[in-house]
């Protein structure tokens, strides 16, 4: 036998063994993801509903709905066995009516459980995650993704976590009156607020109280260490990678990554090209390499999935839908984690977390509720009014009213002085 069949042989020998490898690999996932619940902590579908539909359900069929990542047999393909839907709206609202926009997202996402039963069932605690699981539906939970949804309002806070929103990322990409974003970190934005205020602090205390996880993703690097200074339950960064791996200031440094595991909380790893390999491309051994590193620094008990499916414009090549999930499970089985590894990254370190979150509320039962109201002059504006507020007698309390009325009140008392 010649050289040159030689090594035809051992490239179709290799090859042989490399695919039976690989086939071993994938069946070994499927078979962890069959006993362990995978939970993805972020999906922007409900946002797509919006943008394509107007959230008009009777428009669509997530059985054949192709334009977007993610539908139902994309979604049992990938075993997908909870979701944090993200209740998102753009920045552009906040001052406006971002609390409406908001609601209405909360409500497409009732509406898409109610509408596929079979499929999907609304999910608010770590047991309904485990019945959801148990009747091979996707858990379906919901989060809030930025804090300008809430308008400064506790009351708010509380009306969506009766909603069924089960956490809360405190900022987007905009700063909140009591919290600064991730853009300031890049400059810009300017810092605002050096954090949080003692608002946004109260707000993380009383997001405690209620059991709705506190979301550190899209902060900016001091929210993150006052966040997990002040919170008395584990946190999460829903949908954030390894700034070691790739320095975005939408990941997170790995000073931050030890804070979260002593804090014994998770961060879920991003899919976005830019934030896996600051480039435009990216491929799935990528986003492994952000699994493997968050294990190495923080253990594999911090580390989680968080796709970003449907909320961004690039996904990395051999993730390319929902569906892909195994192909990421088998990489890491390939790199030689443990099938306890995987359990723990696949849904048990969010279970975890849910969980200490739930027994913290159970420990702050007996708190009363925060009802002191944010002060007026961080949230004044021209679309806000300010009642139950101190009436304002001052000339700084005249400057508080719409220009208008400031102008019409001087006149008024310049008439009055030409008859005194």
């Amino acid at each position: 036998m010649n050289m040159l069949c030689i090594r035809a042989l051992y490239v179709v020998l290799w090859a042989f063994v490399f695919t039976s490898t690989t086939n071993e690999q994938k069946e070994q996932a499927l078979r962890l993801m069959a006993e362990a619940p995978l939970i993805d902590g972020h999906n922007d579908l409900p946002w797509q509903l919006k943008s394509l539909f107007n959230n008009k359900l009777e428009s669509v069929d997530l059985y054949t709905l192709n334009s977007t990542h993610t539908n139902i047999p994309k979604i049992k393909e990938g075993r997908l066995a909870g979701q944090f839907w993200a209740a998102y709206v753009p920045c552009d609202t906040q001052y406006k009516d971002a609390v409406r926009q908001t609601l209405e997202q909360i409500d497409v996402i009732h509406r898409m459980c109610h509408r596929y039963p079979e499929d999907f069932m609304l999910a608010a605690s770590s047991q309904d995650i485990m019945d959801a699981f148990a009747q091979n539906k996707t858990a379906s939970l919901i989060g809030v993704e930025g804090g300008h949804s809430i308008d400064s309002s506790m009351g708010t806070l509380r009306s969506m976590y009766q909603l069924g929103v089960r956490y809360l990322t405190l900022t987007h990409s905009c700063n909140t009156p009591w919290s600064d974003n991730w853009l300031v970190d890049s400059g810009s934005e300017p810092v605002q607020h050096n954090g949080l205020t003692d608002f946004g602090k109260r707000l993380i205390r009383e997001m405690n109280r209620l059991g709705m996880l506190v979301d550190l993703s899209h902060v900016s690097e001091q929210v993150m260490r006052q966040a997990l200074d002040t919170s008395e339950a584990p946190v999460i960064f829903s949908h954030s990678s390894a700034y070691a791996i790739c320095p975005h200031e939408r990941n997170v440094p790995d000073h931050v990554l030890k804070k979260v595991e002593e804090n014994k909380g998770i961060v879920m790893v991003n899919f976005y090209n830019n934030y896996i390999t600051c480039r435009p491309t990216a491929n799935l051994s990528d986003v492994a390499d952000h699994f493997e590193h968050i294990k190495k620094v923080a253990g594999s008990g911090t580390v989680g999935f968080g796709g970003d499916y449907d909320g961004v414009t690039s996904v990395p090549t051999g993730l390319g839908d929902v569906s892909k999930y195994p192909d990421l499970v088998a990489e890491l089985l390939r790199r030689g984690w443990t099938e306890d590894e995987i359990k723990d990254a696949l849904g048990r370190n969010l279970l975890r977390v849910f969980k200490d979150a739930e027994k913290v509320r159970d420990r702050l039962s007996k708190r009363t509720p925060d009802d002191l109201p944010i002060p007026l002059e961080q949230v004044q504006n021209p679309c806000r009014t300010d009642y139950g507020y101190p009436a304002q007698t001052s000339t700084a309390g005249m400057l508080s009213l719409s220009a208008p009325v400031v102008v019409l009140t001087l006149a008024l008392i310049s008439l009055f002085a030409k008859f005194m």
